[in-house]
């Protein structure tokens, strides 16, 4: 990220600066884009995820992501910061910029772990199977 808000005063990246970005701590808003993997998964359009981190995925190359199959399915409100995303073509590829882990308890995991765990199971079953 090359540019931020701090309050209300916009913080630019300065080019000769060592950050890799800024710093996004805390719950951000996600939109989920209807008919995804993560729609079902959280079972909503709208989510909030906790960030720990300094870098963001380079909107500005969506459309070569695109086209190799990979499907942006949770943007930040305005659609300028990429949250989560999938690959259409595998049963089970979803890559989030958030931290699932910091909202997940032992006995209440995550949707993104259970829905995981779930498909690998199914996987293994289907596997089986095929070998029969």
């Amino acid at each position: 990220m090359s540019e931020w808000l701090r309050g209300n005063v916009l913080e630019t990246r300065r080019k000769d600066g060592d950050l890799g970005g800024t710093m996004r701590l805390g719950a951000f808003e996600c939109d989920i884009a209807k008919g995804t993997l993560a729609e079902k998964i959280y079972s909503s359009d709208k989510i909030s995820e906790r960030h720990r981190h300094r870098y963001e995925v380079n909107i500005a190359y969506r459309d070569e992501f695109e086209k190799a199959g990979m499907q942006f399915s949770g943007m930040s409100p305005g659609g300028n910061l990429p949250e989560i995303v999938e690959m259409k073509s595998h049963p089970w590829f979803v890559g989030v910029q958030f931290h699932p882990e910091l909202k997940s308890r032992p006995l209440d995991p995550h949707p993104l772990f259970a829905s995981f765990i779930a498909a690998a199971i199914e996987g293994s079953s289907n596997q089986k199977r095929k070998a029969a």
